[in-house]
């Protein structure tokens, strides 16, 4: 069964766990090995997002 989180970005996180820059990304937040975002939001934007651990799932949350 795949795991799904619901998570509330704040504005100015980047929807990805890594930066080289330095700027707050989903790992500040969220301490879950092997799950990753279905779909991005700007990191200038807040709002709902979906993570899991189904890359099945995912792809078929992100594509169009």
């Amino acid at each position: 069964m795949a795991q799904l989180v619901l998570f509330n970005k704040p504005y100015q996180v980047l929807s990805q766990f890594t930066d080289d820059l330095e700027r707050s990304t989903l790992a500040d937040f969220i301490d879950l090995p092997d799950i990753y975002p279905a779909g991005r939001l700007d990191y200038d934007s807040e709002g709902l997002m979906l993570l899991t651990d189904s890359g099945q799932l995912q792809a078929k949350i992100s594509q169009p």
